[in-house]
């Protein structure tokens, strides 16, 4: 991918045939699916790509199995065509990136016969939806065998677990990915440059937007045949900035997630707790070496702080614990995020838990802008094809075929299980850090490799004693436009998903590496990495956990002689 620099100097005053707003889930999707129909394309993202909601999902791709029992309950078709929808995705996620998505065996407890026989319908339904795209078969599995596949599950008075599949992914790279095979394609997307205004034709339509590179504050314009709102939960904003005025329509909800150590002899499957208190759904699912825990489904409003309060771990806590062998407490948490999602306003329904994640592509007659509302992770592919087809209309063009239902994405070409190994034999990687890397970064892994023969200081871990490599670093920055400590250890790496504590170590080498390829001063490391640290430290009081042996400067860095 070109350097941010390169392409902001492609954007700045170009004429497009579609500018999409907003680098995550949906914007990534429609980007690709609109440079391979053949129009000349640009990404414009506020902030990092997938930073925001995109990357704070329960890591699932799944059609939804509460869809599912709602539409049953309610017989509520909309709910029925979520989940058939998503179902015949989830196989295309995991076929087109097999190294971000694979599948998943969830297991549901059951505590009478008629919970298993009530569940284990549910579940064979699910799988005659799917299809052929169905994963593997849903089964009844004894108390024996479902203690003996989970050993951190309670067997008192268990009957037994209904066992059916889903798929799991990093969304996070996947994003990254998306991004990545658009610019492979051709496109030019760029992040933290914000749409500050529209500009429309002497009839009204939208002709151009103004942008404000976000680190320079330097603004350009950017011309374009069409526009595509594609910004989630800052959907309504922009579409009354093209139409001031306009009703709202969407409902923010806010999801938060906790992990917690996991030991990975324990278990490879996940929980589903069917039913909380409040009749919510909860997950539990082993996750990069951690067992990770969520999601709540509250009403969120702009400019509240997505961050994960006691009571929410809690929460989330409370209801797991009653599976569990040995509880957990909160002070095993070891991190957590929090996220918004946009839930597009439905009339009868009063609670944010009851809105249907389908997705909606309207367009504004007036100002022709055309947004993509809703949805969810497992369906962006069908949400950008939807998108991209009222694009070609806008524009007058025939409806050119999709190509994204078997386009493989950066990273996956040549990729398969034992990949790693070839990172081992060819690259003199260890195994740790090369089934890391061959999880993140797909066969991309050997440009990073690449970095660390070059510079043999780049091959030295981030934190001693865990897989990331100070390579990835680079590659990040040089090839996926990092800009921030953030950027690198919560969404291109997953440091700090994995652990708090161990992103507060890396934050001065990242820094310190960062500083070297971006050019920043003494002082400006030392204050990026004093901010990225105290928002950490924010996030870790805030559910009651206390910082230890925070070390905030940046180290000094010797270059090769």
């Amino acid at each position: 991918m070109k350097s941010r620099s390169e392409v902001l100097q492609q954007i700045e005053g170009g004429t497009f045939d579609v500018c999409i707003i907003g680098g995550g889930a949906t914007g990534a999707g429609c980007a690709v699916d609109a440079q391979l129909r053949g129009l000349k394309t640009v990404v414009i993202e506020a902030g990092d790509y997938s930073a925001a909601t995109s990357s704070s999902s329960t890591k699932l791709v799944h059609g939804g199995v509460r869809y599912l029992q709602e539409a049953v309950q309610d017989l509520d078709a909309g709910q029925y065509h979520v989940v058939k929808r998503a179902l015949h995705e989830r196989r295309l996620m995991l076929d087109n990136a097999p190294y971000l998505a694979h599948p998943l065996e969830l297991l549901v407890p059951c505590y009478s016969r008629m919970e298993a026989l009530y569940y284990g319908i549910g579940m064979k339904m699910y799988d005659w939806i799917a299809g052929k795209g169905n994963l593997f078969p849903s089964k009844y599995r004894s108390v024996a065998e479902s203690v003996k596949r989970m050993p951190m599950l309670k067997p008192d008075r268990l009957t037994g677990t209904v066992a059916y599949g889903d798929g799991q992914f990093d969304d996070a790279r996947y994003g990254m990915a998306l991004i990545q095979s658009f610019a492979d394609e051709g496109g030019l997307p760029v992040n933290y440059a914000r749409v500050v205004g529209l500009e429309k034709d002497a009839g009204g339509r939208l002709k151009g937007a103004d942008v404000e590179d976000l680190l320079t504050h330097r603004r350009f314009k950017v011309q374009a045949r069409a526009f595509i709102n594609a910004t989630g939960p800052f959907s309504d904003h922009i579409r009354q900035m093209a139409k001031p005025g306009i009703a709202s329509r969407l409902r923010l909800s806010k999801g938060v997630h906790i992990l917690v150590p996991l030991d990975q002899e324990s278990t490879k499957d996940a929980i589903l707790i069917p039913k909380t208190d409040d009749c919510r759904v909860i997950f539990a699912i082993p996750w990069l070496g951690r067992f990770l825990v969520g999601t709540t489904d509250d009403e969120a409003q702009h400019g509240d702080e997505m961050i994960v309060k006691k009571e929410e771990a809690e929460y989330l806590l409370r209801h797991l614990n009653r599976y569990l062998v040995s509880p957990m407490r909160i002070d095993e948490i070891v991190s957590g995020f929090a996220g918004v999602r946009p839930l597009v306003k439905s009339k009868n329904a009063l609670d944010t838990k009851k809105l249907i994640r389908d997705h909606e592509v309207e367009m504004e007659e007036e100002s022709g802008l055309i947004s993509v509302l809703g949805g969810k992770w497992t369906t962006h592919r069908a949400m950008a094809q939807d998108g991209v087809d009222m694009a070609l209309g806008y524009l007058g063009m025939p409806l050119i075929p999709c190509r994204t239902p078997q386009h493989k994405l950066h990273g996956a070409t040549g990729w398969g299980p034992d990949f790693w190994q070839l990172l081992v034999s060819e690259c003199g990687a260890s195994p740790a850090a090369a089934r890391h890397l061959s999880q993140k970064f797909g066969t991309a892994s050997f440009r990073v490799l690449d970095i660390a023969k070059q510079d043999p200081r780049y091959a030295a871990p981030i934190v001693p004693g865990l897989a990331p490599i100070q390579a990835e670093i680079v590659y990040s920055v040089q090839q996926e436009m990092a800009q921030t400590i953030e950027d690198i250890l919560a969404r291109r790496l997953g440091l700090q998903l994995f652990s708090w504590a161990a992103a507060i170590k890396a934050a001065p080498v990242v820094g310190s590496v960062m500083a070297e390829l971006l050019g920043w001063t003494a002082e400006q490391t030392n204050q990026a990495v004093e901010q990225y640290v105290q928002k950490i430290t924010r996030m870790m009081t805030a559910i009651g956990l206390r910082p230890e042996g925070v070390r905030v400067k940046a180290p000094n860095r010797k270059t090769n002689s």
